[in-house]
């Protein structure tokens, strides 16, 4: 590693990431925390709920008629309808395709003088409109859908029977996190779901999905259990989706996943898609944890969520050998300050391995078992700190609205006998502070180039990283980052870095040769 001066011209940097089409229903538009006004004062409704398992040693059925009469009564339309003032010219011949008509509606503008001439000043507005599906829920009028299926509307009705019947909804609230909203409607002795327990779901248990795609009038598909527990597709904020083979379309989003007996067990909210139609991946949100969000959206308006306060890091093969893991586990980057971590006595470089007993795979798991618990509740963490077992006890607090973290990126270069060879560094300057956008109290060594072909590059280092610690040692500048790499007892170097508001580990592996791309 060499310390090198840090230039004044910069090349800007754009993040790409793969990302999954995924066609989840017809109003899709920026999500906002909606709360009602008298939220506080309802009570959670009656539901009709069954904890048990299906029966999976019964002969298959002919005809699953009987669970359609049973579940069908409680799928409903939902139409949602906004009015968009001002659309962009540019996009104003999309409205005459047969496609896009058959998503938003007829309310589209008309081709005469609103936007015939290419100059005209006035621009006209367009009338929206969505269609996905709901489920009863309680007898007295509660409906549960998609948060994107009623977010922005400025209307929203409830179709009975294939739309014969109408009211119109209140949304009492919606959770984007989770991409559920519930609805309620003026009516009584309606045919509610019975709610099923989706944490006994197995893979290969029979599911029916209900819903009405393509608004062509409701439609039962059949398939089965593909996966549970499914995450990472970058849908939503808290992925735990039961996935299924079971056709889901545009249109069906909101509509019911129900059981063998006819018991809701999912939200259908989401397909794997290259074609805009079904491709036998289908994600369902899991009915417990819907069930919760709509008891907290009922009573509170808003989800109140638990939060320990931790950057946290999947483990890589090379990082649990590092820390001393063997199984799954996540490492501790980050601690944020005055955060219940904090004052339980976690530390960066924890690898915490189970809460409350239960084991933790990955990150996304930890977030969701902290997520499902209330501020103020105690949970006990297992965590592995310098290769030896800890338990610490945590009293979770209040999850903040917003993410902390900023942005970074860019760099220089360097060349040198000991380890990170190819990889320079500088002190980070105010000018670079200001360019890149770095927090005003981040401290470290500022990557300014990586030699392409290098270990380093290869592990992921990249230009604009800020380098925290090596080897577990603090780093503050680029001299110490420079002595803590000249005289190395490996060849194999764990990085602390910073980057884009996140510090995740970084292992560099330079016992094998550097191949030059």
């Amino acid at each position: 590693m060499r310390n090198t001066t840090m230039s004044t011209s910069h090349r800007s940097f754009m993040l790409a990431a793969l990302g999954v089409a995924a066609a989840t229903g017809l109003l899709i538009i920026s999500p906002v925390q909606a709360e009602s006004k008298d939220a506080k004062t309802r009570a959670v409704p009656e539901l009709k709920i069954d904890h048990a398992a299906a029966k999976r040693d019964a002969a298959a059925p002919r005809s699953y008629s009987s669970v359609v009469k049973k579940a069908a009564p409680s799928v409903v339309y939902v139409f949602s309808s906004k009015t968009v003032h001002n659309p962009h010219p540019e996009m104003m011949p999309f409205f005459n395709d047969p496609m896009f008509r058959r998503f938003f509606g007829d309310q589209l503008p008309d081709e005469g003088e609103g936007h015939r001439g290419r100059h005209h000043q006035r621009q006209p507005e367009l009338k929206q409109q969505g269609l996905g599906s709901g489920v009863v829920v309680s007898a007295d009028g509660y409906i549960l859908t998609n948060n994107h299926v009623v977010d922005g509307a400025d209307e929203v009705k409830i179709g009975f029977n294939g739309g014969k019947k109408e009211f119109v909804a209140e949304v009492i609230g919606r959770d984007p996190k989770t991409d559920l909203a519930i609805l309620k409607i003026d009516a009584k002795d309606l045919t509610a779901a019975t709610l099923g327990d989706s944490d006994a779901l197995e893979v290969g248990d029979v599911v029916l999905a209900i819903g009405n795609p393509f608004g062509i009038g409701q439609t039962v598909t059949s398939g089965i259990v593909s996966a549970t527990g499914r995450g990472g597709l970058g849908i939503e904020e808290y992925e735990d989706f039961i996935q299924t083979d079971a056709a889901i379309n545009p249109g069906n989003s909101g509509g019911a996943l129900v059981d063998a007996e006819g018991r809701l067990v999912g939200i259908n909210t989401a397909i794997y898609s290259r074609s805009g139609g079904s491709m036998g991946l289908g994600f369902a949100i899991p009915s417990n944890l819907a069930r919760s969000v709509m008891e907290q959206l009922i009573t509170g308006g808003k989800i109140v969520r638990g939060y320990i306060g931790v950057g946290i890091q999947d483990l890589s093969p090379e990082l649990k050998k590092e820390f001393g893991v063997e199984d799954g586990g996540v490492v501790v980057t980050s601690i944020s300050p005055d955060s219940a971590a904090e004052k339980a006595g976690l530390k960066q470089g924890d690898v915490i391995v189970k809460l409350d007993g239960d084991s933790v795979a990955d990150g996304r798991r930890l977030r969701l078992m902290v997520a499902k618990r209330s501020p103020g509740t105690e949970v006990k963490l297992d965590v592995i700190r310098d290769g030896k077992p800890q338990l610490f006890k945590v009293k979770l607090g209040n999850q903040p609205d917003t993410p902390l973290g900023g942005k970074s990126e860019r760099l220089e270069r360097n060349d040198d006998e000991g380890t990170l060879n190819g990889v320079g560094v500088t002190d980070i300057a105010q000018q670079a502070r200001e360019q890149l956008e770095l927090p005003r109290e981040l401290k470290g060594a500022l990557v300014t180039d990586v030699e392409p072909g290098s270990a380093a590059a290869k592990a992921g280092l990249t230009e604009g990283d800020v380098i925290l610690e090596i080897n577990r040692q603090r780093v503050e500048n680029a001299k110490q980052a420079v002595d803590l790499t000249s005289k190395p007892e490996s060849k194999r170097t764990l990085l602390l870095v910073w980057r884009e508001g996140v510090s995740r580990y970084v292992m560099v592996d330079e016992t094998k040769p550097a191949k030059k791309d």
